[in-house]
């Protein structure tokens, strides 16, 4: 019988308690995520969330999930962050993102990570510019949760290397 090999992921993350924890820098991202979320446009969840990035210059993009009536046309906020950075600011590294989310039916006080779908986008830009972006995610209020790099988010992640 052939032995299997079994092996283990590991992830170190971060737990702040609330954003007064966090770095003044990393308040001030974390603040114009917030901003952000409450521009979502989310006539249909109802479930609001906002994403800011900070580039290498200083300069921060931010963006909004925004959804649609034909549900698959809609688009996370992490997207719509990552991608208008990387059209407005192409060369530009990203070195931090924060997200925050809010629902109208309930009060989420538990960090809530980005969906599959935005990892994915997320780790592309990551894997561009060959340095880790630091993600920090919450909810409403209450802990931030902070991962080092995406892929902290998406181990075993599909890339380039596999086309």
């Amino acid at each position: 019988m052939q032995k299997v090999k079994k092996q283990k992921i590991e992830i170190a993350l971060e737990v702040f308690e609330s954003i007064s924890e966090l770095p003044k820098n990393i308040q001030e991202l974390m603040n114009k995520a917030q901003h952000a979320r409450e521009n979502a446009y989310a006539p249909y969840s109802h479930f609001k969330v906002g994403a800011a990035i900070r580039l290498a210059s200083g300069e921060i993009t931010v963006g909004s999930n925004q959804e649609n009536a034909a549900y698959p046309s809609g688009l996370c906020a992490e997207r719509v962050a990552i991608f208008h950075t990387g059209a407005t600011h192409p060369n530009q590294k990203i070195e931090v993102m924060a997200i925050s989310a809010k629902s109208s039916t309930q009060k989420l006080l538990e960090p809530i990570g980005p969906c599959g779908a935005c990892r994915q986008a997320m780790a592309e830009y990551e894997q561009k510019q060959k340095e880790p972006i630091a993600v920090y995610f919450m909810g409403e209020a209450g802990k931030i949760v902070k991962v080092a790099s995406v892929m902290d988010l998406l181990p075993l992640g599909f890339d380039a290397k596999f086309l």
